[in-house]
């Protein structure tokens, strides 16, 4: 498979066309105090299962508009004082799994949780949220969800969800309120960004190969979905472009990123063809907090896989 986008040096230089609104954090301050207005608890309930070194958690909690949001977390069994705190948002069409899965969080002493992505988890992993917020026309997909304007946007009610989720975990008893990671690969990469750059609380961001990043670029470059979604909706709404963009702005990673300042971990796949390297370093380079990034050259949406999985989990264990 040859290489499809940038490469060495060109990736160390280069730098996103995104312009971030004036209003960007006037819009997201907002949103998130419209969001903690709503009343509501999160619900934690134990769910029996075989696993003997792990508790886990069926969670409920506020989201956007007060809308119940699903997640697991898992605690180790055996555990003493608080634990730091892994949270992981999920890729695009997939959705918290079920209940016995991603455990080497858990096994390896940290607090772990999986966020449910709300209107998603069919594709590749289940899911249990809905999202209960209609839309005008949009391509199949959520990429084009409310896309002509930035209040009905999709992932306005995903990125809130995000912060509310932590907002929810960092008051359970288990949980070091000092102690918090944001993970995520691809849509959960973008996820983390955001989180990352919305919320002072988090310590540590490790986004892979991350989706949602330089939008003006991803959307025109970009080989396979979900990027592609945005580029058919504007084939057929030829007049919209600019209006598009323009809503977009305000939920790239390239300007989440400019606002993070908590140590990360970034991976990219030199042939990825989902979310183009060059995407990955627009976020990368705009990254404000202290930055590592790890490639993995000949790896197309997969990037570092199992490798960058213990990479990562090594990271978090010597920094947490």
């Amino acid at each position: 498979m040859p290489f499809n986008d940038l490469t060495h040096p060109a990736l160390g230089s280069y730098r996103s066309t995104v312009e971030t609104p004036q209003d960007f954090d006037a819009f997201w301050d907002a949103t998130l105090s419209e969001a903690r207005a709503h009343s509501g608890t999160a619900v934690f309930r134990a769910v029996p299962s075989p696993l003997h070194l792990v508790e886990v958690f069926d969670v409920t909690f506020p989201g956007f508009g007060g809308h119940p949001i699903k997640g697991w977390l898992q605690l180790p069994r055996q555990r003493q004082g608080r634990l730091p705190l892994v949270v992981q948002y999920v890729g695009y069409g997939g959705g918290r799994g079920m209940a016995h899965e991603m455990l080497h969080y858990a096994v390896s002493g940290f607090a772990y949780f999986r966020m449910d992505t709300r209107g998603q988890g069919s594709g590749w992993s289940l899911g249990d949220t809905a999202d209960p917020v209609g839309s005008a026309p949009q391509v199949p997909g959520v990429m084009t969800k409310g896309i002509l304007d930035k209040h009905d946007y999709y992932y306005r009610r995903v990125f809130t969800d995000a912060v509310r989720a932590i907002d929810s975990l960092l008051v359970h008893e288990a949980v070091d309120p000092e102690r918090l990671a944001v993970i995520g690969g691809s849509q959960g990469g973008g996820i983390a960004l955001a989180v990352a750059g919305l919320d002072r609380r988090v310590q540590l961001a490790a986004p892979d190969v991350p989706f949602l990043c330089d939008f003006p670029r991803a959307v025109r470059i970009a080989a396979r979905d979900p990027y592609g979604e945005i580029a058919r909706f504007l084939a057929m709404h030829r007049d919209k472009v600019e209006q598009v963009f323009a809503t977009l702005s305000y939920f790239d990673g390239v300007c989440f990123a400019a606002r993070a300042t908590a140590p990360a971990l970034l991976s990219a796949g030199l042939m990825d063809t989902v979310c183009p390297p060059s995407t990955v370093y627009a976020a990368y380079n705009a990254y404000a907090g202290e930055k590592t990034i790890r490639d993995y050259e000949f790896n197309d949406h997969e990037g570092g896989g199992a490798l960058h999985e213990m990479v990562r989990l090594e990271w978090l264990q010597q920094r947490l």
